[in-house]
Formats: structure tokens, sequence, C-alpha cells
């Protein structure tokens, strides 16, 4: 069947069928072609990094193949932690609220050591967000809802069982040998992103290393399906030496359909062919869940990770994208949520390039943003790895004498490190930041993800982040000069004149004052602020952001 002859409810079905969805291989007229067809853009990989990064484009009016070797959705839940500022780039792309809708929101976590709470944490605990801190969602059930959005969109077209065998990059792109079940065909690509994966077939096709550090421990992630009631609420728990699996910890997070995902960690010593066996996985659930409790196995994995990263991301005209690029531990949530934003932050850059509004500088500072954001989460990542699984006596010594003065001490749960969860990296160091002239309080600097607030527009109740443009915005608290309606690809946003700011949160959150201006970049990120702007300050400062000086 053609992909897009499936009716768009199959992308609503129950876990079961939307893992069994199957996407047709379908030959494409490249396939008989005398000559290899060019594209102005080819992603590999259907993922959620690669839907991302193919739906933004398309919305810009861009055409996109996207190529992936199989012809189904992930199999298990994989990925399922879907931070804040991901739905937020989802919002944008037409699938936010799906995702929201069929997920479970979750704000709050609870750390245990033994049997005995430690504390809690709040990751949104201020009202005024449109969106949770995290929802739980199966990668099956967001790739079904990026699919169907992709297939919604004209541009995009995506090739099922299309495997890349062969990569030649060129000045102009790069030349690629695909196999089909028909056979071998070319393509041309003016640019080619990889988003397939952190064994990356296009990495090692190129010679490219994504050097690193692996972590000498197992882990077992157990899917169970209860049949009744849990006393459990829908809450983040970990636990340090539990007495149901003692000596090591264990995660514990809901996702819908009433399936629990549960992690146990095995010590490296653990056989994975021998964990995996469902006769060995029930009877450590029973532990934890309780002899009585009905449940059945859905899925199960064992798994060993690394942090890792490539020393660029981008390699002339092919740049390398998510777990492609990077890749991090599973505590925080931080691979698929940075995959995500990884998409964002190239999808606009290569629309501007393409459109021939800026140079192809402007998709080269992708990869020092994206590093340095990469660099972060491997940070966060490698110790909250080491807090959780040390590897010497003195590191466990100094693990366990934290978790015990925690019970009591405000200081040592700020020690504490069950994994330091997903939050979008303010990225001071890009080239695209105009430097601050004034004085601001509060974190919105030149770098930082604009934060949302609650807004009214013409009496109806809307959020600031929805009411950004598709390019820049010049968000001017009060009235804009003439000269801001004058600027090439900004949207001029008035508030008080265009939106009002009813709880005067986003004044609160942008510590801003009549005349107040902050220019935001496509993808919601800070790059200027000003108290009183001027037509050459903003001028300059969209040169800066779009690569235009140097």
């Amino acid at each position: 069947m053609n992909p897009r002859d499936i009716p768009a409810e199959a992308f609503h079905a129950a876990g079961a069928e939307v893992q069994a969805l199957d996407f047709g291989y379908v030959r494409s007229p490249d396939q008989d072609g005398v000559t290899p067809a060019r594209h102005p853009v080819v992603i590999v990989g259907a993922g959620p990094v690669g839907l991302s990064l193919a739906i933004d484009l398309a919305q810009r009016g861009q055409r996109v193949v996207v190529l992936d070797n199989d012809h189904r959705l992930s199999t298990g839940s994989r990925a399922i932690c879907f931070a804040k500022r991901t739905l937020e780039i989802w919002d944008r792309l037409g699938v936010g609220q799906r995702m929201v809708d069929k997920g479970v929101s979750w704000n709050v976590g609870k750390v245990f050591l033994q049997d005995a709470p430690l504390y809690e944490f709040n990751l949104l605990p201020e009202e005024g967000h449109e969106r949770p801190a995290f929802i739980n969602l199966q990668q099956y059930y967001a790739e079904a809802c990026l699919v169907g959005r992709a297939l919604q969109l004209p541009g995009i077209d995506i090739r099922w069982r299309n495997q890349v065998t062969a990569v030649a990059p060129r000045a102009d792109g790069a030349l690629l040998t695909i196999d089909t079940p028909d056979g071998p065909y070319p393509m041309d690509a003016q640019w080619l992103v990889a988003c397939d994966g952190s064994r990356s077939p296009t990495r090692q096709m190129l010679g490219l290393q994504a050097p690193g550090r692996t972590f000498h421990d197992r882990f077992l992630i157990a899917d169970v399906k209860l049949a009744g009631g849990t006393n459990f609420p829908t809450e983040r728990w970990f636990w340090f030496d539990p007495p149901f699996h003692p000596g090591q910890s264990v995660l514990l997070h809901r996702q819908p359909d009433n399936v629990w995902r549960i992690d146990f960690q095995l010590g490296w010593d653990a056989d994975p062919d021998e964990e995996k066996k469902p006769e060995n996985i029930i009877p450590r659930v029973r532990a934890l869940l309780g002899a009585d409790a009905q449940f059945t196995l859905e899925w199960a994995s064992v798994y060993t990770f690394a942090c890792q990263r490539m020393d660029r991301f981008v390699h002339g005209r092919v740049v390398f994208a998510g777990d492609s690029a990077h890749g991090v531990s599973p505590f925080g949530a931080r691979g698929a949520n940075s995959g995500v934003q990884d998409a964002e932050n190239l999808a606009w850059k290569l629309d501007w390039v393409l459109q021939g509004r800026a140079s192809p500088a402007l998709v080269g500072t992708y990869g020092p943003e994206r590093e340095y954001a990469a660099d972060e989460n491997i940070c966060h990542s490698t110790r909250a790895t080491d807090f959780i699984t040390p590897k010497s006596e003195v590191s466990r010594l100094f693990r366990d004498a934290v978790l015990q003065l925690a019970r009591e001490h405000a200081f040592a749960r700020r020690i504490v490190n069950s994994g330091r969860l997903s939050v979008p990296a303010t990225l001071h160091t890009s080239p695209l930041n105009t430097p601050d002239t004034d004085t601001f309080a509060g974190t919105q600097v030149p770098g930082a993800v604009l934060l949302d607030a609650p807004l009214e527009k013409h009496g109806q109740p809307t959020w600031l982040l929805r009411e950004l443009g598709p390019d820049f915005t010049l968000l001017v608290f009060g009235a804009a000069p003439a000269w801001a309606q004058g600027l090439p690809h900004v949207k001029v946003l008035q508030m008080g004149p265009d939106v009002a700011d009813p709880q005067g949160l986003a004044a609160q959150r942008l510590d801003a004052t009549p005349h107040t201006a902050y220019l935001v970049r496509p993808d919601q990120h800070v790059c200027a602020r000003w108290r009183a702007p001027t037509e050459a300050a903003v001028r300059s400062a969209l040169a800066r952001a779009t690569a235009s000086v140097h």
C-alpha cells in the first residue's frame, strides 16, 4: 500500500496496531532517470529527528526527500520522555497537541533510598506555561504522529525501504547510492542530513568517528501493562538500593495505555541473553509491583550506553543531527529531546540558505551551536551516570554518604543525581548572539530559548510562543517604532497594541519595561535585546544572527 493511502485514523490506533503499520515500498520516478535526480535536501532516517526536520522544512516551503531502510515504526517504547521544549517545537510543527493528548503529563519526581523517600522535586513549579515539564509517550506513538503529519505535506517524499549504501561528498552536495527492492539507483543531494542513529551508516561511510566513553554497566528495560489499578501516581520515581532490587537502582515511569516503564540496573557482569528471558524479568517486576500484581510483559531490552560525539557536526554539505552526531546515557531524557532541538536549529538555517537569504556560512553555525549543546548534555549525562553507578570504592562511599545526608539536609539533596532532566541549552557562545549593552535581570540572555507566557489576543487566550513569526520576531513592550515595519523577514509583535499580558508574566520573565525589545530567531532563541532599540542596532543584530557579518 502507498503510505499516502493509509487512512488518517490508523495513526491514532492502539500500540500494537500502530507498530504493525506497514509503509510499503513505492518505486520513485528517480529510479528511471537517465541522470541522478538532484534534490535540495535529503534526510537519512525517518525517526523523530529526521521527521521533525522534514516537517519544519516543508512548512517553510522546501521540498524534502526522507530515506529510511525500514518500513515500520520503532518497536518497543524506546524513547518515552519528551520535554516541554520538544513539545513547543512540535506545536509549531502541528503535532504538539496530539502528543500531549495521548501522552502522560508529569512535573513531579521522587527519589528514594531503599524503601524511604529522600525528597521530591517539581520541574515546573510555576504557573503560566502551556506545556508540562514532560510527557511520557512511547516512541512509536510519537513517530506515528510525525509520519501522519508528514504525509499531509506535499513537499515531503518519504521513501521506505530505501537504504543508502554509498555517500560521495562534493563541494556542491553529495552523490548517494540507494539500494531498494528493485535494485540500486543514484541520487544527487544539494544538502544531506544524517539522522540515522547512533551507529550512523552515513558516518561510517564517510570514515568519521564519534569518540567518547562507554559505561561498563547494563540495564534492563521492561514495559509492563497492568491489568488493574496501581498505587503509583503519575510521577518519576527513582530508587537507590531498594529492598526489591538490593544494591542497584530502579526507575519507574507511567506511559499511556496503563503501561509502565521499569529500568533495572543489572551490573556489568549480567548476561544480556539471560536477563531478557521472561522467566527472569517477571520475578523482578513482581518484587516491585507486589506478589498479587496482574500484568503482562509488553517489551524488554538489555542495554549499555556511551556518551560520545563527533568532533564536528557539519562536513561541507553533509550535516549530522541527533544520535548520529552525539550520544548520551538515558538518565535525564536528553537523547531524543536534544535531537529534536538539533532539527529545529538546522531547519531555518537550511531554509534561509536555499532561499538565497543567507550564505552557507549560516548552516555552518549549526555546528558550534549544537556541539556546545551536546557537550552540556554529555556533561550532565556523565555526572548522573557516575553518581548512579559509582566506578570505584571511594566514589561509592561518597555517593552513599550523600544519600544518607540527603534525608535531613537540603544541601546534600542538591548533590544527589538520579538524572538532571532535559532542558534546552542556552547558547551563550553563539556567534549569532548580539551581546547586551543594557542591564537585564533573569535568564533570558542572548542564546536562551524564549520563555512562554499566557497572553490575550482580541479578548481570547493565546500564548507568547504561538504568536511568534516563522522567521524573526521583534517583540516590543509597547508601540514599536515606525521603522520596525520595514525590517525584512521580521514579524513585529507589540505587547499592548497587538497582544495583552494580563498576568504580567511575559514582562516579568523578560524583565521588560516600556520600550524593551527582544529579537527572537526563527527557532525561538533570543539573539538580542535592548531597553530602547534603534534601527541601526536591530539591523546589525539581524545581520549577525544570519551570519551576514564577520
